[in-house]
């Protein structure tokens, strides 16, 4: 007889962990112990359920790195016992946080799924039960008595995706994310189709590494039109800055004025990483494509490829955390770690 997969659900925070009191509208924390008897579909499922939740459940927008490595050490000290695992998580932040697991969770070989809702759990035309539901009964699938999925992955409204390749799109919407840049990994209709062509693949026979080491001594500049050089250098000028992502224009390209590439080139001189993403929603930099990028080479800007701005701000924490040498940081940057970048 097979043993059902075990399967620990962590609750963070988040919309999809609330209920509305209908006598006063307020929504008030919903209680995962009694989770079987509000969800009684989650029986049907062919898995076991356990449940566990931050001490004091937090918005998403107050989201940082000492709860991504609380979410990592819950995973740490119960990867063993557990088939799979599913975060509840708030939506704003979801995809920094999957981002930032699926960097920290090294050897990863059983699924980890982020979900959360739109509205609440209890609300007539809440999001919140397909997206629990699907997300537990994904992460029990299973291909000869091993976990299918073995990465970390980001579930809403009826599609799976790479957690790293997400980006929530939308405040309104129930299909709030988007993986522009990489196929979805799944679907939910009538049936479950997983695409396992597009599945990641990682290191057979190895143990799980969590990396709790993360350094946020980093900044982001969106460049525009008419962008002064005084921004850059008040930026460049932080105490302990390590890294800064610049996003650029289309494929990477940016202003060629004196001032600016001077500007590059002295902060890199100095140990400080820059990294070029695309501020768009989907595509990639391609530096020396157009001339307007050619400069950034000759400087030592590193390319981001096609990652998105989630990723690259919890690729390079966990790189600045790994205590990384200047040369082997960019080589690393520029390689596809966990299915980030194509």
């Amino acid at each position: 007889m097979n043993k059902k997969p075990n399967i620990l659900l962590i609750y963070t925070g988040g919309t999809i962990g609330m209920i509305r009191d209908f006598k006063t509208g307020a929504l008030k924390a919903f209680d995962f112990k009694n989770l079987l008897e509000k969800i009684p579909e989650l029986q049907l499922l062919d898995c076991n359920i356990d449940t566990v939740s931050f001490n004091e459940p937090i918005d998403s927008s107050n989201m940082k790195p000492e709860y991504w490595v609380q979410m990592a050490e819950i995973i740490e000290d119960n990867y063993t016992l557990f088939d799979g695992f599913v975060i509840l998580h708030g939506s704003d932040t979801m995809s920094y946080s999957a981002s930032a697991l699926s960097f920290m969770l090294e050897n990863l070989a059983k699924p980890v799924i982020f979900t959360g809702s739109q509205l609440p759990i209890g609300d007539l035309r809440t999001d919140a039960k397909e997206n629990l539901i699907t997300s537990i009964q994904i992460a029990s699938k299973q291909e000869n008595h091993k976990p299918l999925i073995k990465e970390v992955c980001l579930y809403f409204e009826y599609k799976l995706y790479r957690g790293n390749r997400t980006t929530k799109i939308n405040a309104e919407h129930f299909q709030a994310f988007a993986s522009l840049n990489y196929p979805d990994l799944a679907e939910s209709g009538v049936h479950l189709k997983i695409n396992k062509e597009y599945l990641f693949r990682s290191s057979l026979n190895k143990n799980l590494i969590v990396r709790k080491n993360l350094d946020s001594n980093i900044a982001i500049i969106k460049i525009f039109p008419g962008i002064s050089p005084q921004v850059f250098q008040s930026i460049f000028n932080i105490k302990n800055l390590k890294a800064v992502i610049i996003e650029t224009y289309g494929a990477g390209n940016c202003t060629t004025e004196a001032w600016f590439i001077n500007l590059i080139t002295q902060t890199i001189k100095k140990g400080i990483h820059i990294i070029n993403i695309t501020q768009c929603s989907g595509g990639s930099v391609i530096m020396g494509h157009y001339e307007t990028s050619r400069e950034l080479i000759k400087a030592g800007v590193i390319s981001g490829k096609d990652i998105t701005t989630e990723a690259a701000i919890a690729k390079t924490m966990y790189l600045l955390g790994q205590n990384i040498s200047g040369k082997s940081f960019k080589t690393i940057y520029e390689t596809s770690l966990r299915g980030e970048i194509t």
